[in-house]
């Protein structure tokens, strides 16, 4: 027994309206429609990742200011520095709609680099007083801080390869056109090295050469520059 020719037509007509929603779907995907949202929201959940660690590094400074002071307590100037760029750097947040703007961009890595570059003066002042190299609880902030900076490396970085592959996808066909029509999508700020903020800034203790080597041999601590000045 043969299908009715209206059962048939049924058949046709429906395997052709599955065949129209496939290719639909097709289509919609590489215009853009799913791609695009996909690779932003991965670029966001990689700056949550950022967020996180430079997070972790701004509570770590208070504690480590607070325990340096017992032992280097003369350095005022580079522990308010210290201080003063951890309260900048946390006073500066970046919303996930402001990863597009450049200025807003940079502003948040500036206040954090010249975190970085408290920080390696504070590593500068610790060099200098073998008393607080031994202080356990300051060994522990120290390789805290250590271990967190290495995340934000990672952190950083796998944010830079999420930005980029966002980035490429909203400017390549046929993606672009559901990137510039749909989403009105624009491209993501990476983070930029910072030759600076690599290198920790040597501190002028304010002593001549000879002064300074009687010092590494005597048991008091090195003077500071406030002492030297004097």
């Amino acid at each position: 027994m043969t299908a009715s020719p209206v059962r048939h037509f049924g058949l046709v007509r429906r395997f052709g309206q599955i065949a129209f929603a496939a290719a639909a779907a097709v289509s919609l995907t590489a215009c853009g429609i799913n791609s695009v949202p996909t690779a932003e929201e991965n670029a966001k959940a990689k700056w949550a990742d950022v967020e996180s660690a430079y997070q972790r590094r701004a509570d770590l400074v208070p504690n480590l200011v607070e325990t340096a002071k017992a032992a280097a307590a003369s350095e005022t100037q580079i522990l308010t520095n210290v201080t003063n760029a951890r309260a900048a750097a946390t006073s500066i947040n970046i919303r996930t709609e402001d990863l597009s703007d450049p200025a807003a961009f940079e502003k948040f890595q500036g206040a954090q680099n010249q975190l970085t570059q408290a920080l390696g003066q504070l590593r500068t002042v610790v060099e200098n007083y073998p008393q607080l190299q031994s202080q356990a609880r300051f060994a522990d902030l120290m390789v805290q801080l250590e271990g967190t900076e290495n995340r934000i490396n990672v952190a950083r970085t796998r944010y830079n390869e999420a930005v980029q592959e966002y980035n490429t996808t909203i400017r390549t066909f046929p993606d672009a056109i559901g990137a510039k029509l749909i989403h009105g999508a624009k491209p993501m700020i990476p983070f930029k090295a910072d030759p600076a903020a690599a290198t920790a800034p040597k501190v002028n203790f304010g002593a001549a050469p000879a002064a300074a080597a009687a010092n590494d041999n005597a048991a008091a601590a090195p003077a500071s520059p406030a002492a030297a000045a004097n």
